[in-house]
């Protein structure tokens, strides 16, 4: 399923809700010109209210690798920013249903992220309603440092307050 193109570094900005991952990606996008795939779930979830089902996570599956193979094309200085990844349908699956379809398990382990950014839960929690689990952030950031290094995927953790936290993700980035 995965689109190719040998020369693109692709970064993955991942973590628990209320992170600041759209924010981070939307900025670093901006900040090497290129194009940030958005989160497909965002736009998807909005008419749920909060009761998802195993086919909603599977149809924001097929929706977050359409969307990002979409947008490659588009993307420049070899770069392209991902507000999250199909990862997150894995941690919500296991976490709202037990477990998580094994095509979506096949694809999280063939897709290839150059960079994660794992944001930090440093951040006050923003109410959102498509958010869930104030109460649940540390569980979740422990959860998605488990996933990463279960792909033994390269990442770095960006903690700081308003530019800090951008600085920081720059600045690993530049590390890369």
């Amino acid at each position: 399923m995965s689109t190719s193109n040998p020369d693109l570094i692709k970064i993955a900005v991942v973590g628990p809700e209320s992170t600041g991952k759209s924010t981070i990606a939307q900025a670093v996008a901006q900040h090497f010109n290129t194009v940030c795939v958005p989160e497909y779930a965002r736009e998807y979830c909005k008419n749920l209210h909060n009761e998802y089902t195993l086919q909603d996570e599977v149809n924001m599956y097929y929706g977050q690798i359409a969307l990002e193979n979409t947008l490659i094309p588009l993307a420049k200085n070899n770069l392209l920013i991902c507000d999250t990844t199909i990862m997150t349908i894995k941690i919500w699956c296991d976490y709202l249903f037990g477990d998580t379809p094994q095509d979506v398990k096949d694809e999280i382990n063939s897709r290839h992220y150059d960079l994660y950014l794992l944001m930090d839960i440093d951040l006050p929690w923003e109410e959102d309603p498509l958010r869930d689990f104030p109460e649940h952030r540390e569980h979740f950031m422990g959860v998605w440092e488990s996933e990463l290094k279960s792909l033994d995927a390269n990442y770095i953790i960006i903690s700081g307050l308003g530019d800090e936290r951008l600085n920081n993700a720059l600045q690993a980035i530049n590390r890369k």
